[in-house]
């Protein structure tokens, strides 16, 4: 048994980020098949920013722990487990509880870490970094000497997304607003301002023919732009709705829309696909096959930053106790990066 406490951060209800609570408890001890993970780093995401306003579309019922994804040191195995995995640095997404200093996951669910690679680095690319790869090649599937548009290619997951495919040899076309075009340029990604015009009047001077892939996570009409922006076979992948992210009513709603919408442009017959993405899809049916899913894809991630293909993009490092001033400034959209927390 350990002498540790546990510190973990508390989002109590729809609140400010200053109204987050810090709890102190007994560190947790894994159970058949666990393990206790040291926190080392874990993100602010897009989804902690929707969860403390409620509009996360499956988030828990309040109070949780919030945290999407967590990057740590194995301190104890339990029953089943092989106890040599002590001390070695993994990787787990676990959706919610990740703000705690000491976290106890599935020993399935963890990855191992490259030896290269910080916590930090690492942390940038484990929710985003899983997102960015199954969308371009489990749904995209893109192949060398395509185009794609990446909305917010300066964000989390679309920097990684757009470093991916240059990777794969993809000329990529990446919004972010003009102060982050200069970075994008150095990625080898074509910048457009969303804020200069109509986005899909500037896409069409670089694209005239369409692009084979738009990856959306601004939802709303976007989504529908989108759509009309793809070439003949190509493939939209929508995954998120943050257009709607300070709305209020349903927090369903915006994802529902979605995913009618492709549900209906998938009966057209133009040879164009539509998905929404769900990072958790086929979990509950077929767990096993979403787990080694995840353990290649995201170990395919972490080598490619290892490599240097990917660049790991951190934009602040902050305490764990911290979590207000982090989750403010990831929401102020001023950095570039990910937010990082640490123990």
């Amino acid at each position: 048994m350990t002498s540790e406490r546990l510190v973990e951060v508390v989002l109590p209800g729809v609140v400010d980020p200053e109204g987050l609570q810090i709890r102190y408890a007994s560190v947790p001890q894994p159970g058949p098949g666990q393990l206790l993970i040291a926190m080392e780093a874990t993100g602010v995401s897009f989804a902690e920013q929707q969860m403390r306003r409620g509009r996360y579309y499956d988030q828990p019922p309040f109070p949780f722990v919030p945290g999407y994804d967590l990057v740590g040191r194995v301190l104890s195995t339990g029953p089943g487990v092989d106890p040599a995995l002590a001390g070695r640095r993994v990787a787990a997404l676990v959706k919610v509880g990740g703000w705690a200093s000491h976290v106890v996951v599935d020993a399935a669910d963890a990855v191992d870490v490259p030896e290269g690679l910080t916590a930090a680095q690492a942390e940038t690319v484990v929710v985003n970094g899983i997102t960015a790869w199954q969308m371009l090649h489990r749904k995209a599937r893109v192949r060398s000497g395509q185009t794609v548009l990446v909305h917010g290619a300066s964000g989390g997951v679309g920097s990684v997304l757009a470093q991916l495919a240059r990777a794969a040899g993809v000329r990529v076309i990446g919004t972010a607003s003009a102060r982050h075009h200069e970075a994008l340029r150095e990625l080898g990604v074509t910048p457009v301002d969303y804020r200069a015009g109509e986005v899909p009047a500037l896409v069409r001077e670089l694209a005239p023919g369409g692009v084979d892939a738009v990856f959306d996570h601004v939802g709303g009409r976007s989504v529908i732009d989108s759509w009309q922006l793809l070439a003949p076979g190509g493939t939209l992948v929508a995954y998120g709705s943050a257009s709607t992210r300070d709305d209020t009513g349903s927090k369903q709603w915006p994802v529902l829309k979605i995913l009618a919408r492709t549900s209906l442009w998938n009966t057209l017959p133009n040879g164009k696909h539509a998905y929404f993405y769900n990072i958790w899809a086929g979990r509950a049916l077929a767990k096993d096959r979403f787990r080694a899913q995840l353990r290649s894809d995201l170990t395919e991630v972490l080598a490619a930053v290892d490599r240097g293909e990917v660049t790991a993009r951190i934009a602040a490092e902050l305490p764990l106790t911290s979590a207000a001033e982090a989750l403010r400034l990831a929401e102020s959209g001023t950095v570039t990066g990910k937010v990082v927390l640490t123990a």
